[in-house]
């Protein structure tokens, strides 16, 4: 309404502006031209008010027409036929302008809603199909419901234990009056849909999936225009797909989750088994035999036998040990204490310390002057050590030495371990230091490789395998030079 007064008044003014700059030249224009300059009140008036505004400007224009250029001017009198003619056609004419511009100015007007309604959906829908959490996309949800189409409040609810439970919120909050009211068990009515209602009403918009039901839109109020209700029973709809597929993302992920951890139990308990198998046999045969009164042993065969106990205590301690230090880096909890640490030391007291279980075989040591000292945390680092060497000592043939060398560019300091065993075929070479890995044609196995791989990448450093020209396997890693000067020799 307030657009067709403002349009007829731009009309009539423009008529009348025309009208007035077109007295002086007066009797040099004829009256069809005249009539063809009064077109621009009219358009005027339609773009301004419509076709309310141009059939006001027609008659403001029929008026001027008449009353200043037609003979006698300033008269409503018309004298000439033809004059009868030109004035009827003039309106005529006006009118069916009007109309048209009117119809064009609406279509254009409904284009550029269409295209604004389109675009809020698309910007609407763009939030929706990245890749975000349940917790995540609710949020995105409410708030966009929020501000894009103005309402006083908005709420997700999911069903949880056959209840409907607020999972996100934005604006004013639910009461506990309109949350009971939600319920369908409580006998309140409340009105479901986009259909226009009073301002601040609660109303419930149901978010479904294939006649599935996700859960619900409650709203406090609804957007004003019928546009923005479409829009956001189709926002609805896409939030309903968007939230079904992120709650089916995240169980799937769950059960990609319990899997893995289900595989990891199992491979877990096939490795802990077979490291294990073997030092809880040893240790119950001999403790056995210590106790079997039938059996008549010497006092060597007694002293072996408490020896090997011993040995194997002290393999079984490292493995349980090794085994929680894994599990705190794996959790990420586990604190380095680092320090500046002798290269031959650390080698000397990872040998020393499986001395019992190494037996007679020898371990050569080969390291070049003026080492320097490594930035470790030396409980580990050794125990990356002892896991090398035990692994080396377990594949390597009786009577043959385990070699240890150690080589420096100034800012790193590589560490090998090498055997005489069967070595690891290059396919392997990789998939060997997989936690709970077991090959059964020749290659390494247990829980000591993925151990020591653990605890260097806790460092921040690598280990590999390579297989030297003259056989075996040398399992190399690298460690940090510390900062000082000292050597590790």
């Amino acid at each position: 309404m307030r657009r067709g007064v403002i349009g007829s008044a731009v009309g009539v003014a423009s008529a009348l502006s025309v009208g007035a700059a077109m007295i002086p030249v007066r009797s040099h224009l004829s009256i069809a031209t005249t009539g063809l300059v009064l077109v621009l009140p009219v358009v005027a008036g339609v773009i301004v008010g419509g076709y309310t505004g141009g059939v006001a400007s027609v008659a403001a224009g029929f008026l001027v027409y008449d009353f200043v250029f037609i003979p006698p001017y300033y008269t409503l009198t018309v004298g000439a036929a033809e004059n009868w003619v030109a004035l009827g056609v003039y309106v005529l004419v006006m009118l069916l302008v009007a109309q048209v511009v009117a119809r064009l100015q609406v279509a254009r007007s409904e284009a550029q809603r269409r295209a604004l309604e389109t675009q809020r959906l698309f910007d609407l829908s763009e939030l929706l199909v990245e890749d975000r959490s349940v917790g995540e996309l609710l949020e995105t949800v409410v708030n966009a419901v929020r501000s894009v189409f103005e309402v006083a409040g908005v709420a997700v609810l999911l069903p949880s234990d056959d209840q409907l439970e607020v999972v996100a919120s934005a604006g004013e909050p639910m009461s506990a009056d309109e949350l009971h009211q939600l319920d369908p068990e409580s006998g309140v009515p409340v009105r479901v849909g986009t259909a226009s209602g009073g301002p601040g009403e609660l109303r419930a918009v149901a978010l479904s999936v294939v006649g599935r039901p996700i859960g619900i839109l409650a709203l406090k109020g609804l957007p004003a225009s019928d546009a923005d209700r479409s829009l956001l029973r189709t926002f609805a709809n896409h939030a309903a797909m968007a939230l079904d597929r992120a709650q089916l993302r995240d169980q799937a992920l769950r059960s990609e989750l319990l899997e893995a951890v289900d595989q990891v139990r199992r491979d877990l308990i096939g490795a802990v088994s077979h490291d294990l198998r073997t030092p809880l046999a040893t240790m119950k045969v001999a403790s056995s035999t210590l106790l079997d009164p039938d059996v008549q042993l010497s006092e060597a065969d007694v002293d072996e036998l408490h020896g090997l106990i011993d040995v194997q205590t002290d393999r079984l301690t490292r493995l349980v040990t090794s085994l929680l230090d894994m599990s705190r880096y794996q959790a990420g909890v586990l604190q380095l204490e680092r320090s500046p640490s002798s290269v031959l030391d650390l080698i000397g007291d990872a040998v020393a310390g499986l001395r019992p279980a190494l037996g007679d075989r020898q371990v050569d040591i080969e390291l070049p002057d003026g080492i320097p000292q490594v930035d470790v945390d030396p409980l580990l680092i050794g125990q990356v050590l002892v896991n090398l060497l035990d692994n080396a000592d377990r594949h390597g043939p009786p009577m043959t030495a385990i070699s240890v060398t150690a080589s420096s560019d100034g800012s790193r300091v590589c560490i090998g371990v090498s055997d005489c065993g069967p070595g690891i075929p290059r396919a392997e070479r990789d998939a060997v230091f997989g936690s709970f890995v077991r090959f059964d044609t020749g290659g390494r196995s247990g829980l000591g490789l993925a151990i020591a791989k653990a605890f260097l990448e806790a460092h921040g450093e690598r280990i590999w395998v390579e297989g030297p020209p003259e056989g075996g396997a040398r399992f190399v890693f690298t460690l940090t030079a510390a900062p000082s000067n000292g050597s590790g020799r």
